[in-house]
């Protein structure tokens, strides 16, 4: 009868030094921040239950209690959040079409390689893409689709926090706006109130300045009338031609 998971997990770590957990916290610790699959040393292809047992096996590695490195946590905390990024539907969907866009790059630069070898090129068209496929699953290829993966992670990471600060830019300005406005209005309220409190002492101004506008005041000294012609006119009179 062949031994359980459970049985082969105690094997495995009775066996493991100090040394191998602190190495593979090292590793947790060095790995590329987007890229999931990395914590866990799992390739592009492996399945949720994949990612399940090899979370429970790493995890145990590196799990504080267990492991004497000062950061035994954080590699801990790492392979949790791992683990719940590859398991996530959306997220997972997300770093595989990273992994295909990868790929085809990948492909489109080996063909135009292949062109100018002609002795690859007849071999690949020769063994109907075998010798595509066994290329694909060497070393040398993975090691270009890790780096490949990256890159695209990165581009698209700095492209989200490009847009976010442009949100941000935008969100401050439109803020700003606001307040702007609000205090515009406020002042204008301010405004409108202040004439509205003085109304009254206004109109009372302008019905004593109706009365006595056109009146001297008393003790006032009024300007002396012209002279006319006519002493019963009170206007200058114009001369008259006589013929």
């Amino acid at each position: 009868m062949g031994e359980t998971d459970d049985e082969l997990l105690k094997n495995f770590f009775a066996e493991v030094s100090e040394v191998e957990r602190e190495n593979e916290v090292q590793r947790i610790l060095s790995c590329f921040k987007l890229n999931a699959f990395e914590y866990l040393n799992l390739p592009f292809d492996s399945s949720p239950e994949d990612v399940k047992r090899q979370y429970r096996k790493l995890s145990l590695l590196v799990h504080p209690d267990k492991c004497k490195h000062p950061q035994a946590k954080e590699a801990f905390g790492a392979l949790a959040k791992a683990q719940q990024l590859l398991l996530e539907p959306q997220e997972r969907e997300y770093l595989l079409s990273q992994v295909n866009a990868a790929k085809e790059e990948l492909r489109s630069k080996r063909k135009k390689l292949l062109k100018k070898d002609n002795a690859s090129k007849l071999k690949s068209q020769v063994d109907e893409g075998k010798y595509e496929q066994q290329y694909e699953k060497s070393d040398e290829y993975q090691q270009q689709l890790k780096m490949k993966v990256r890159e695209l992670l990165t581009e698209h990471e700095w492209r989200r926090r490009k847009m976010q600060m442009r949100i941000s830019e935008e969100e401050g300005r439109l803020k700003k706006d606001e307040e702007e406005t609000k205090e515009m209005w406020k002042k204008k309220r301010e405004h409108e109130e202040q004439w509205e409190g003085t109304r009254e002492k206004r109109v009372s101004s302008w019905r004593d300045f109706m009365k006595t506008g056109k009146k001297a005041k008393k003790g006032e000294i009024r300007p002396p009338k012209l002279k006319t012609e006519d002493p019963n006119k009170s206007y200058v009179q114009r001369p008259v031609k006589r013929g």
